[in-house]
């Protein structure tokens, strides 16, 4: 079982307010438009975004189209 936490009467120091920095809900609802392609992989390259993939708790196939998405960003610029 845990410690409970004993809290005190204490001063908490100078207090600063910080402007509002999280994006809107709409901001975060947004979902680009996907367009479905067929690729042929080496095996290779598949098994490591498996691999990173399961560590990091999310979809090997998102991870390859987040890479993919970077890669076109930086070429634009």
């Amino acid at each position: 079982m845990k410690k409970k936490i004993q809290y005190s009467n204490e001063p908490i120091g100078e207090v600063r307010i910080l402007n509002d920095f999280l994006p809107s809900p709409g901001e975060l609802a947004f979902k680009e438009k996907k367009v479905k392609v067929t690729m042929t992989l080496s095996q290779a390259s598949v098994d490591f975004f498996k691999a990173e993939a399961k560590k990091h708790h999310t979809s090997y196939q998102a991870m390859i189209r987040q890479l993919l998405d970077i890669y076109a960003s930086q070429q634009r610029s």
